[in-house]
């Protein structure tokens, strides 16, 4: 098979969160995911989605973090799947993907930058997780996927975000699947920063938009943040988060929009593949 005959496949970018897109295509087995998700001797990402139109206005999500396992929501690749939608509907004001948390709409912003309105999270619980004898407060929260959430006090950029997360990450009171850990300094009440190591990718990212949504409802919980507010990720984007209308099933929801754009277009050769 020659490299022209590869897998067309569009690299994307939420915020500096950056996934291998797949259009009308299957999604490859956990193990191609992997290998295609590996960094220096592959495409590299930290995960990848397939994008399936249902109907006009209508598009199905299905996405995998870089481990290639399935995750019911990632908000950025949400966001970069909108991205790609509105490029075939570029007169839609707004679309509905598919997730497994859920169905989100999505709006443009401007040509690199879309928005998803999510339900308000639940509220989370606070807990201590008790390490290397030492005790580590902080929330846990479900945003259409696990989190534990930890103020962070002093300069965000000495934060042992890769000796420290990848433990949390897997502490056995987050539950057999873990949760993705965010080290977040807060600005109050308009502003935070956060920095989040993600289950699945097993390192720190450089945004995590529900890690962004989860810190949110923690700091509104604690009364130190409130909305509209805007989180300053790894990559220096920022994520904003503000109130919006209630959805069909009379819950609330938040409007979170930042950068989602296209970075490459091509083929994926032979020689990345397992």
């Amino acid at each position: 098979m020659s490299d022209q005959d590869g897998t067309p496949f569009l690299l994307v970018s939420g915020a500096g969160n950056d996934f291998i897109a797949l259009i009308e295509r299957p999604a490859p087995a956990a193990g191609t995911i992997r290998a295609w998700c590996r960094r220096g001797v592959s495409v590299g990402a930290d995960g990848l989605f397939t994008l399936r139109r249902i109907a006009g206005g209508r598009y199905a999500l299905d996405y995998a973090n870089a481990d290639g396992a399935r995750a019911a929501l990632c908000l950025n690749a949400a966001r970069c799947a909108a991205r790609l939608a509105f490029e075939q509907e570029p007169d839609a004001g707004s679309l509905t993907i598919e997730t497994g948390a859920g169905d989100l709409i999505a709006e443009p912003v401007d040509d690199t930058c879309t928005a998803v309105r999510v339900p308000a999270p639940a509220a989370g619980r606070q807990m201590t997780l008790r390490m290397n004898g030492r005790d580590v407060p902080g929330w846990r929260v479900d945003a259409g996927v696990p989190h534990f959430v930890l103020w962070w006090q002093g300069d965000l950029e000495e934060a042992p975000v890769a000796s420290l997360g990848p433990v949390l990450r897997a502490h056995a009171d987050l539950g057999p699947e873990g949760a993705n850990v965010h080290f977040v300094g807060l600005d109050p009440p308009k502003r935070f920063r956060i920095r989040s190591f993600e289950r699945g990718v097993e390192a720190e990212t450089l945004a995590c938009g529900t890690g962004v949504v989860a810190a949110a409802a923690c700091g509104i919980a604690e009364g130190r943040l409130s909305l509209p507010t805007t989180a300053v990720t790894r990559s220096g984007f920022e994520l904003r988060l503000e109130t919006a209308p209630d959805g069909p099933d009379g819950l609330g929801r938040w409007r979170l929009s930042g950068d989602a754009r296209i970075v490459a277009r091509g083929r994926i050769a032979a020689a990345a593949r397992p």
